[in-house]
């Protein structure tokens, strides 16, 4: 039974600058719905739709997702348990990468490609229009200025109403706003990669989510040391306590990890409403030092 004392709107809402789009900070990466290594069928497909269920009974009002997720699995599962969906749901999806059969991810990002990624997301989702669609950068051709153009011509023709971009540089970020608004930035961010700092800064400014990825990936044993050290003081998961430093870093932040288990979703909701006092900040900050 749902834990109705946890809310993911303890955590605050957020509304995305030039629309009408408010959420609970606290979102829900339907990424991990899929199988091992995000390829193929959930081990227990009844559980992740379950999951989608309790997330929504618990106040998440937005999920993120994508078509290469399985690929297509995680739309498919979205729609088969949650349509027609409540009026309050934003689905944020992303392209510009395919999977292969041998579950490698293929990053392609030209206009006839990113088209038919968006008319495929909206088929699988049943939809006529992506509130969001982020497009996501990286590797050897990193040049933002086509792909954006390509996204801003399907904003005008009403496939798209808004556009992020994910795993961008300053420079790119700046570029993308120059051809088209930019609601979104999703980015590589935790408590031990803190390259983004002085983006997350420039884009609260600006009204800008930032959604970070991996909120506890990539930390030295060390810098796990610290965390769990903190978590045991206040009786939680290292998990909750690095997504409620991400949540008290900036208001801009929303928070979106994934689990396909209830369980682990209970917790991480958690954490939308656990408050970390000054001295618990100090440590969590200092990690980012430790080596």
């Amino acid at each position: 039974m749902t834990d109705t004392t946890i809310n993911a709107a303890a955590a605050g809402r957020f509304t995305f600058p030039g629309t009408s789009i408010s959420v609970n900070r606290m979102g829900f990466g339907a990424m991990q719905l899929a199988g091992p290594h995000v390829f193929g069928e959930p081990k227990d497909p009844e559980e992740a739709k379950a999951v989608l269920r309790e997330a929504l009974d618990l106040g998440i009002d937005h999920i993120d997702t994508s078509d290469f997720y399985g690929p297509h699995v995680t739309n498919r599962l979205i729609r088969e348990t949650l349509y027609p969906y409540p009026a309050d749901l934003t689905l944020v999806t992303k392209i510009g990468a395919w999977r292969n059969d041998n579950a490698e991810w293929i990053l392609e990002r030209d206009a006839d490609f990113l088209r038919k990624s968006v008319e495929d997301n909206l088929d699988r989702l049943g939809l006529e229009q992506m509130e969001i669609v982020n497009l996501r950068m990286e590797g050897p051709d990193n040049d933002i200025v086509a792909p954006m153009q390509a996204m801003r011509r399907m904003q005008e023709e009403g496939l798209i109403a808004h556009i992020g971009i994910s795993t961008v540089d300053a420079m790119q970020l700046q570029t993308a706003r120059d051809i088209a608004p930019i609601v979104c930035v999703q980015n590589l961010y935790n408590l031990v990669h803190r390259a983004d700092d002085a983006m997350i800064d420039d884009l609260a400014e600006a009204g800008i989510a930032f959604v970070p990825y991996f909120p506890l990936g990539g930390f030295s044993p060390l810098q796990a040391d610290g965390l769990s050290k903190v978590a045991a003081d206040l009786a939680q998961t290292p998990q909750a306590v690095a997504l409620a430093w991400l949540l008290q870093r900036s208001p801009n932040i929303l928070v979106i990890p994934g689990t396909s288990k209830r369980a682990h979703l209970r917790s991480n909701v958690a954490a939308a409403g656990l408050k970390l006092e000054a001295d618990h900040l100090q440590q969590l900050n200092a990690l980012n030092q430790a080596s």
